[in-house]
């Protein structure tokens, strides 16, 4: 009988290591390559990867990924034999800059060959065009959101038998089956043209589907243009550190590019809880776990729990919503860890006064010494219209936590960090405001935008 291939053992390994599939699926595939009557692996029989994607127990795009990881593992294994220094994989070439299309163009473009087509049509012209979301409604044309701006194409309006088969046939039984019980579903979706955070919806007039658009690569804080002083953040080894802001401003790829600048300068052990994974990370220098709250675990309360039993250095909390999540990040971050989480609020004060105020009054002054203890800083973001309409502008607040900002949290003077901000350039600290006028300074941003921005409109008339 044959025996599963070395590469076999390394890809069920990484696969069981990251939740991808489960000891049994693993063990029960191993089990039906040493049945083959073919020679394994490269004589022409089956491969665990290829086995575990034709039962349907892994994604196309974890068994490339998973596949691309084993290939880099067997190559470093046979250059650790040869004698010399250890060869570093040079850093990939950035991919070519894509046509970038206004709202104006999209507008005027016909559409109507979509009609009828799969999903995936729809999802690959989304992402030619630049889009950041791509809804699939019912009583409705399909529509874009474009640099900020709603638009809808020039399609037919779609009926509920054109939504509903497109966003079944996109779905896992196991999701199909979720989402007839709940009527609700967060998942991810993941092609050959790139992966989806999508949430499918039953609504009066049929189901409907909204599909963020993940960019096929991690950014970099340059392209995300963001300042490189934020690399300060993933200097420290423990703690908390806020990413904030309103839902869509990019939270999550500022959070992505953070922990691949760790995963590349450490040797450590991240893990990150999401709901659903965006941003596949694969393991560089660090290694990395990524968790799907509700398919790979219950809460993002349980990931926390679970996680601290498992050696981590870092940790990502995708949603910090409710009490117990916050209270295990913060307990996290007191034992030894740094912990990056995202919240939806508009600027460092309420941030801090956000992670207090959910717990009890009772206990709000012990969280508050906590957390005067444990916060590293809070990065809170939005995303501005460029005036040239060719995308959007981040414009940021950043908080360092310095000894007075400490203090501050403690003695339940938050309204005073405003001047924290105001005097703390030299630590690299910067108030929204401040950001809006130097993007409309460099002609970035109109300034009508910068008034309907600011938390003080009057200072843009």
């Amino acid at each position: 009988m044959p025996a599963p291939t070395r590469e076999d053992i390394l890809f069920g390994k990484i696969a069981i290591n990251n939740k991808i599939a489960t000891d049994a699926q693993i063990r029960e595939c191993l089990a039906l390559i040493e049945k083959a009557p073919a020679p394994p692996g490269k004589n022409g029989g089956m491969t665990l990867g290829r086995l575990l994607l034709e039962r349907g127990y892994i994604k196309p795009g974890h068994y490339q990924a998973i596949s691309n990881r084993v290939r880099k593992l067997a190559d470093e294994g046979e250059r650790a034999a040869e004698p010399g220094p250890p060869a570093y994989e040079a850093p990939k070439a950035a991919p070519p800059k894509a046509q970038i299309y206004r709202v104006a163009e999209v507008a005027r473009m016909d559409f109507k060959k979509l009609a009828g087509k799969p999903l995936d049509e729809y999802l690959k012209i989304s992402r030619q065009l630049g889009a950041s979301d791509l809804h699939f409604q019912v009583d409705s044309p399909p529509f874009l959101r474009l640099h900020g701006r709603v638009v809808y194409l020039n399609h037919p309006v779609l009926a509920k038998e054109d939504t509903q088969p497109r966003i079944h046939e996109i779905m896992t039984p196991r999701e199909r089956s979720v989402f007839e019980k709940s009527n609700d579903l967060d998942f991810c979706y993941e092609a050959g043209h790139g992966r989806y955070r999508a949430n499918a919806l039953r609504q009066r007039k049929g189901i409907d589907a909204i599909f963020r658009i993940i960019p096929d690569h991690i950014p970099t804080l340059e392209e995300l243009h963001l300042p490189d002083t934020l690399k300060k953040f993933t200097k420290y080894r423990q703690g908390i550190v806020l990413i904030t802001g309103p839902a869509g401003c990019g939270k999550s790829s500022t959070m992505a590019a953070l922990i691949d600048i760790i995963n590349q300068e450490q040797y450590d052990h991240i893990v990150t809880m999401e709901d659903p994974i965006e941003f596949i990370i694969p393991s560089k220098n660090c290694n990395v776990n990524q968790r799907h709250v509700r398919v790979h675990t219950h809460t993002f309360a349980s990931a926390l729990r679970s996680a601290m039993r498992a050696d981590p250095d870092y940790m990502a909390v995708g949603e910090m919503r409710d009490l117990e999540t916050i209270s295990m990040a913060i307990t996290a971050a007191e034992t030894g860890h740094l912990v990056f989480g995202t919240l939806h609020t508009t600027n460092a004060t309420r941030s801090v006064d956000r992670i207090i105020d959910v717990f009890p009054p009772k206990e709000q002054d012990q969280i508050r010494a906590m957390v005067s203890e444990s916060l590293r800083g809070v990065i809170s973001q939005q995303l501005i219209p460029r005036a040239d309409g060719t995308g959007r502008e981040p414009a940021l607040e950043v908080l360092f936590t310095t000894p007075a900002v400490a203090n501050i949290v403690r003695e339940r003077k938050t309204f005073q960090l405003i001047s924290i901000l105001q005097t703390g350039a030299k630590q690299g600290m910067v108030m929204m405001d401040d950001s809006i006028a130097e993007l409309l300074r460099q002609g970035h941003i109109t300034k009508e935008e910068a008034r309907f921005r600011a938390q003080n409109p009057d200072r843009f008339k």
